[in-house]
């Protein structure tokens, strides 16, 4: 199963969460940044609809699958304070 963990950081003059490289837009205080990344988290858990996908890989090769609603990641959120 796949694993993310969205960690709470200083960024940009304030506080913001990021997921791999990848930063959310910035807050004013560390407690908004961490809501913000449960919120986020909390999403990430919620199951929808089985779904056909299409993406291209590094490659630059088109790719077709079906996407299971249900099949979630585990998700956590990492307090960096």
């Amino acid at each position: 199963m796949t694993r993310l963990v969205y960690e709470v950081v200083e960024h940009d003059g304030g506080w913001a969460y990021k997921l791999g490289d990848v930063f959310s837009e910035p807050y004013p205080t560390h407690d908004a940044a961490k809501a913000a990344a449960e919120s986020a988290a909390a999403e990430q858990q919620l199951g929808g609809d089985d779904e056909a996908i299409e993406y291209q890989d590094r490659d630059g090769v088109w790719h077709e699958e079906q996407s299971s609603g249900g099949d979630r990641p585990e998700v956590d959120v990492k307090d960096g304070d």
